[in-house]
């Protein structure tokens, strides 16, 4: 209980490993589960459920945890819960009921149930969380009751769940009304929509490319991202069409910018032989956020690395010099990952390097550190930023440095500081640093007997 109250799946894990019950009960007569659900704890639900805790036990008001996961909103928490197979573990008047009670909630709303139940007449209060890693949710207060507001993607992964084909006209407006990417609504729409790989399913989202909302054309983009990125290992994968169809999209004259930089930046997963070409023909466009999706489709990826043209290094030698910060830190980073070897391009990448905007330094140091030019002037503006008031800047410039063996390697390591930081164990640049000083102080011939010291 206390591990589960202090959120520490790691602990709850070993307890019930080591033998704990995971239905223990707590002082109010509730499983521990409920407990994490009622703390939208998914990694905790998630420990307890694979330990054995029973996501369908009656409890004393006739509820279960699973549907006091549905009730709270949370589509990381209700996905912990949901168990594993739960089509085949719950009866058919169990999952109705689910589905009925995320739908009510969907389409009630969060604050008029809530007002309902609680009989509070109170203004609401409501915090935008993160509900996982990567998406948020509306977190909705009244009358003493809490619950976050993503039922409508609870309602869409169940539906999953359940192999139910809802039709594509109603994914499509759960997600066009959050109108927001990053919202669970719409992740959970996008990713059922990119596992359905039917014909039937590809031309009802596709139809949506014509909608008079560009929230709703928005959408398709994202999931014909999604097509190109998870495509490769289906059967159905559509890589052709959506890629045929990004082109005819990019070609038509869409008037939203936002919705056309998300189609270039689309069209760059998929390695069509008119990318550069369409890059090409938007590289003057008005809107920084379609220039700054350019680059990417102007240095192609041709084995064994990008060929430029010289219609590619012109156009990106002039976003190179564009007013707007993002479009210059994305044309720096092309240039330097295409290395053509001329000196014009090198030249270049050296401005960049030296950007007044850190995000330039950025975006061209990490390029460069990862290119194949060993030209002396890079390597110059390399050791310039190693002083640079961004730790990834600097991990990217003493990288690039011990990448091209350049003798001010060791010089730049120490410059970097600590080679042992929270939340950078993993780092392969610090991985390299560490190996190219073992290498040093044990050349071959020493002594081996001593253990190597770990990051």
């Amino acid at each position: 209980m206390a591990a589960v109250r202090r959120g520490d799946a790691e602990a709850v894990t070993a307890l019930l490993e080591a033998g704990a019950a995971p239905d223990a009960v707590t002082e109010d007569g509730l499983p521990v589960l409920c407990l994490a659900i009622a703390a939208y704890d998914a990694a905790v639900a998630n420990a307890l459920v694979d330990g054995g805790a029973d996501p369908d036990r009656k409890l004393p008001d006739g509820t279960t945890p699973l549907v006091r996961a549905v009730d709270g909103g949370s589509p990381e928490v209700a996905e912990a819960v949901l168990g594993r197979e739960p089509g085949l573990r719950l009866p058919e008047a169990e999952r109705e009921r689910l589905l009925a009670l995320a739908r009510h909630w969907y389409e009630r709303g969060a604050e008029d149930e809530l007002r309902g139940r609680s009989g509070a007449s109170e203004p609401a209060r409501r915090a935008r969380v993160m509900d996982d890693e990567y998406h948020h949710v509306t977190q909705v207060t009244v009358g003493g009751l809490t619950v976050r507001a993503g039922h409508g993607a609870i309602l869409t992964n169940l539906e999953w769940a359940w192999r139910i084909l809802t039709p594509v006209d109603e994914l499509v407006a759960r997600a066009a009304a959050q109108g927001d990417p990053d919202h669970v609504d719409w992740a959970a729409a996008r990713w059922v929509l990119s596992q359905r790989r039917s014909k039937e399913t590809w031309l009802a989202v596709t139809a949506h490319r014509h909608a008079p909302d560009p929230v709703h054309r928005r959408f398709v983009v994202d999931v014909l991202h999604w097509y190109l990125l998870c495509g490769s290992s289906r059967r159905n994968s559509y890589e052709k069409e959506t890629a045929e169809l990004l082109v005819a999209w990019a070609c038509d004259g869409e008037e939203d910018p936002v919705v056309l930089a998300e189609v270039l930046r689309a069209l760059s997963e998929s390695a069509h032989r008119d990318a550069v070409a369409v890059g090409l023909a938007h590289a003057g466009h008005p809107d920084p956020r379609v220039r700054a999706q350019v680059p990417d489709l102007l240095i192609g990826w041709d084995a064994p690395r990008p060929a430029l043209g010289a219609a590619a290094r012109a156009a990106l030698r002039v976003l190179a010099e564009d007013e707007d910060w993002s479009v210059r830190a994305e044309a720096g980073g092309a240039l330097a990952s295409a290395d053509d070897g001329s000196a014009e391009c090198a030249d270049v990448v050296v401005r960049l390097l030296g950007d007044p905007v850190g995000g330039v330094r950025a975006a061209a140091a990490e390029a460069v550190s990862q290119g194949a030019d060993r030209t002396a002037a890079i390597a110059d503006a390399l050791v310039a930023l190693l002083d640079d008031d961004d730790l990834g800047t600097r991990l990217n410039a003493a990288y690039g440095l011990l990448r091209r063996g350049d003798p001010r390697t060791g010089e730049a390591i120490e410059r970097v500081g600590p080679l042992s930081r929270p939340g950078f164990e993993d780092d392969h640049r610090l991985s390299a640093f560490w190996s190219w000083k073992w290498d040093r102080e044990h050349p071959p011939g020493a002594d081996r007997d001593s253990d190597c010291p770990a990051p």
